[in-house]
């Protein structure tokens, strides 16, 4: 064979037909960002099943209040208290969330589903134990401190790291009223402090008042299921009232 025609074989191999190229593997949902030592973090935990202003509104409120370096959005496999079983697959949820963020300070990432365990206190255990020198925050909304004695270990989760509130409408007062913020009465930093709170040892915790959004998950996804349905109902509706054609007389 010619050095011409060997050559041509070779290019021809090489280029083939696509069959046998590897492809790029796909990223890695469960993977944690980047951290280094005295960074403040903020944790905010959730299935984002949808992800929505709201969630960014309240990680922007916290970057700044808080002082934070960074927030995580922890897209969780499934809630212990909810049902999981018509939740969208994590990796749809994290690119949602993804798309949704669209700020350099907030990263997202699917880390409890590899983590071996669904709870926030372990969670929490092991982001310490991976990163020693961070300091984290647990972010959470008024609605869930109201129920948040119902959460496996909370006693725990107070003890763990410093956490903040961030108010949601109709649940400042009942939050305030609720077993956990009645237990930890005595370790509440008042929020003119609240800059410092990563920094101090917990527990330790705030409220934020910020501008509040009626927006929550429960309620966009009521509104989705919903939208299908009326659709077909007003279709149905046009065909009731659609005029029924003359026949034209010749």
């Amino acid at each position: 064979m010619s050095k011409e025609k060997h050559a041509e074989k070779k290019h021809t191999h090489r280029k083939g037909d696509g069959k046998h190229q590897s492809k790029s593997p796909e990223p890695d949902v469960t993977k944690l960002p980047m951290a280094a030592p005295n960074m403040r973090i903020g944790l905010l935990g959730g299935s984002f099943n949808p992800p929505h202003d709201a969630h960014r509104a309240i990680s922007l409120t916290a970057l700044k209040r808080l002082g934070l370096d960074q927030v995580w959005w922890l897209v969780t496999p499934g809630n212990p208290l909810k049902d999981a079983s018509e939740l969208p697959s994590l990796k749809s949820r994290v690119e949602a969330a993804q798309d949704l963020a669209r700020h350099p300070r907030i990263a997202v990432t699917g880390f409890e589903a590899g983590s071996g365990s669904t709870y926030t206190v372990d969670l929490l255990a092991e982001l310490k134990r991976r990163f020693p020198g961070v300091s984290f925050v647990w972010l959470m909304g008024a609605d869930n401190l109201a129920q948040f004695d119902r959460w496996r270990a909370w006693e725990e989760i107070f003890a763990a790291v410093p956490i903040a509130v961030l108010d949601r409408p109709g649940f400042r007062l009942k939050a305030r009223a609720g077993k956990a913020a009645q237990r930890f009465a005595a370790y509440q930093v008042d929020e003119s402090d609240a800059r410092g709170l990563a920094r101090l040892e917990p527990p330790a915790w705030t409220i934020l008042s910020h501008t509040l959004s009626g927006l929550s998950s429960t309620e966009l996804r009521a509104k989705q299921a919903k939208t299908p349905k009326k659709a077909k109902r007003d279709k149905a509706k046009d065909k009731v009232k659609a005029p029924k054609k003359k026949a034209k007389r010749h």
